[in-house]
């Protein structure tokens, strides 16, 4: 039996679960395009994501975009290591707007839809785990510098990141806890810590902060039930993860591959409500394991307390609706 599946907005992980939806035979029913372009969202892309994306799409949806070979990281007391690191650099924008293309049009079905695939911010409170911030802008790397490798150093305060992006310009990025009043500065003085400056003819002019600690939709799936359609939440909106994991852009890819699975299991006639408890027990222990890893990288490099509070598991009670746990 094929259903009628709503999608919110145009996002990789819902791309991905149209994809797979429509070629068991559903109908796909687009969200009307916004008139206001995206702005440049650059993601590098490593092994893992690189063949997930290549599974679901094929051959030529990276073209042009911009190639590493190598990485290079200095983590805490750890000597810097370099290692070969095949990665690709791409607009996220401009990777859904190619993913769009290849979908077409979707095939529309009339009536209520059965069931909504979504990937926007949960209205309720979210389980979050502190309340750190990614701060990013971008510089121009110095004559000379190798544009092929990215670059991950520690500070005292954070983690930091340089990331080409081709025609001589780099992503500058960098994680710390808490709010900060001055991204700009506070990147700056990151950059001249990890000794990462180096590579770079200035430090961004401008620099955004962004909330970045990871956090788990508390319910990302809901069954259809009184005339009402189920809802699917997947990518950032289902599981948001914390960049250094590197891990994010395949966990959303995985999140609509795993929604698909849902709804094509739900028309075969599988028990919708418990198709929806196994989604929200993979998406909790996908997080769960998540948590782990970045707690024993954080704990390499960072013994400042405020890195403790940013690791620190806060009771149910206290999980925060996106500002992180109580203080």
């Amino acid at each position: 039996m094929s259903e009628v599946v709503a999608l919110t907005g145009y996002g990789l992980a819902e791309l991905t679960c149209a994809r797979l939806l429509a070629g068991r035979g559903h109908r796909i029913r687009f969200a009307p395009e916004s008139a206001a372009p995206a702005g440049p969202r650059p993601l590098l892309l490593t092994g893992p994501t690189l063949e997930l994306l290549h599974s679901l799409w094929g051959d030529g949806l990276l073209d042009g975009t911009w190639q590493l070979s190598h990485r290079e990281v200095s983590w805490g007391e750890e000597p810097a290591a370099r290692m070969a690191q095949p990665a690709r650099v791409v607009d996220g924008a401009v990777l859904a707007t190619r993913i769009r293309g290849r979908l077409g049009p979707g095939r529309r079905g009339s009536g209520s839809p059965a069931w909504t695939v979504s990937a926007a911010p949960p209205d309720a409170a979210h389980r979050q785990c502190g309340r750190r911030r990614l701060l990013a802008g971008t510089a121009p790397l110095r004559p000379g510098a190798d544009d092929r490798t990215a670059r991950l150093a520690t500070a005292a305060l954070g983690w930091v990141q340089l990331t080409p992006l081709g025609g001589g310009g780099c992503l500058v990025q960098a994680m710390v806890p808490g709010p900060v009043g001055d991204p700009a500065a506070l990147l700056a003085r990151l950059l001249a810590e990890s000794g990462l400056d180096r590579v770079l003819r200035r430090p961004p002019a401008t620099a955004a902060a962004i909330p970045a600690a990871p956090r788990l939709h508390p319910a990302p799936a809901r069954p259809p039930a009184d005339g009402t359609g189920g809802l699917l939440t997947v990518g950032a909106g289902a599981l948001r993860c914390d960049p250094l994991s590197g891990t994010g852009t395949a966990q959303a890819l995985r999140t609509g591959i795993l929604a698909a699975a849902v709804i094509d299991a739900a028309a075969a006639g599988a028990p919708a409500g418990a198709l929806c408890a196994h989604y929200a027990a993979r998406l909790g222990a996908a997080f769960a394991e998540h948590l782990r890893s970045c707690d024993r990288l954080y704990a390499a490099a960072f013994p400042d307390p405020a890195w403790s509070d940013e690791t620190a598991r806060p009771a149910p009670a206290e999980w925060s609706n996106g500002s992180g746990p109580s203080t």
